[in-house]
Parts: structure tokens; sequence; C-alpha cells
């Protein structure tokens, strides 16, 4: 798991982006395998059975939910073609609400 509280839209508070790796049999298999950079793929491909997440689908909810703004969003990816790519095609959890996802807040 990773975490980072970024500011929120309306700027009262931060919003915590998750990323999720679950270490299910595919995944512990690529990393015996020293496949790790298809862990990468595992992650996305593991989101609805194993609520799995990469960092750029978490940030792309946070901002198809109006949390976070675009610009926060693209500035705190390590990929922001992609990021901007998936939120072009309305990618990431969409409308469905993952635990954490986006979801908690702190005060300043």
């Amino acid at each position: 798991m990773c975490q980072s509280l970024v500011p929120k839209a309306d700027g009262k508070g931060r919003a915590m982006i998750l990323e999720v790796l679950v270490p299910n049999a595919a995944v512990r298999n690529l990393i015996r395998e020293d496949k790790i950079h298809q862990i990468y793929s595992a992650m996305q491909s593991g989101q609805d059975k194993f609520g799995m997440q990469t960092f750029n689908q978490a940030l792309a909810t946070a901002h198809l939910q109006k949390q976070i703004t675009l610009e926060t969003a693209l500035i705190r990816s390590s990929n922001p073609d992609e990021l901007q790519e998936m939120i072009n095609r309305g990618a990431g959890l969409g409308n469905r609400t993952a635990a954490g996802t986006a979801a908690g807040t702190t005060k300043r």
C-alpha cells in the first residue's frame, strides 16, 4: 500500500490517494520469476476481483469524483500521460466507492 494526501479541490483539507497491491498467487509468481515489471499490469487487471488499484487509478477516481483538480492529479502522477488518457475515457473506479480511495480526509 502506498498513500499520499493531496489538497482537495475546494481547498479545505486533503484527499487520501491509495495505491493497493494485494500479494495474490499471480503477484507472488511474478516476484518469484523476477518479472517485477509486470506487477503494474497485474494491479490494473486485479482491480475488480482483488481490490487492487494503481496510484493513477486512484488519482483518476478522485478527479472524476471532483475531490481533486486535474492539475493536482497530473502533478502527483508518475505517469501523467497515462493518467490524462484514463481521465479522458472516464477510467479509474468511476462511480464505485472503494475503501479509502480518495475518501479519507484530514484537516489542515
